[in-house]
């Protein structure tokens, strides 16, 4: 249950956020801020060739760095009313999306609201998804297309939601094949 004292905190950030947008857009600077200038809030490391064998589950660790000065909210933020941040993939056909796993975000208090933690990620920060190709994927090179939804604060305010554009490679193999294996032998002695 949310207090009127809550509420009306959330109420007055949600005001915030929107001067925030609405002065950023006409001057400019949130733009700056926000990657118009090619500056980011949040970055991804290259990530490696991955390869993934076909009817297996293979695990991939994307590399997140949110901008110094700036945090962002946790996949599971602590209030309904704060932006989840969220990893959405489009994969290719036969490749099935498993399991994504976001870290726990760090509790902190900022100016804005001091009484309240709020669940976030600053500094470096991973997620883990599971590709799964199936037996009906051609073997060779797909590229993995996704963006991460996030929402960046500073200390003093947040600002609109961002996407960030996520690929990688995965190249996709054959399963092992049981066939040069000999077959179990017979117990008995044949003559």
């Amino acid at each position: 249950m949310v207090s009127l004292k809550q509420t009306l905190r959330i109420a007055g950030l949600l005001v915030l956020i929107a001067a925030t947008g609405a002065v950023g857009a006409q001057s400019g600077a949130a733009g700056s801020l926000s990657g118009g200038s090619g500056k980011a809030w949040v970055s991804i490391a290259p990530v490696p060739l991955v390869t993934a064998t076909r009817t297996e589950q293979t695990v991939v660790s994307l590399n997140f760095r949110v901008a110094r000065g700036f945090h962002i909210n946790s996949n599971t933020p602590r209030s309904e009313f704060l932006i989840p941040t969220a990893l959405k993939m489009d994969l290719p056909t036969d490749i099935v999306l498993g399991k994504i796993e976001y870290p726990g975000g760090q509790d902190l208090s900022f100016p804005f609201s001091p009484d309240e933690k709020l669940s976030v990620y600053s500094g470096d920060f991973s997620v883990n998804l599971a590709v799964h190709p199936l037996k009906s994927v051609v073997p060779g090179k797909y590229v993995m297309h996704g963006v991460l939804r996030y929402q960046a604060c500073d200390n003093a305010q947040c600002f609109p939601p961002k996407t960030l554009p996520v690929s990688f490679d995965v190249k996709v193999v054959r399963e092992k094949s049981m066939a040069g294996h000999n077959p179990a032998q017979s117990p008995h002695v044949h003559n």
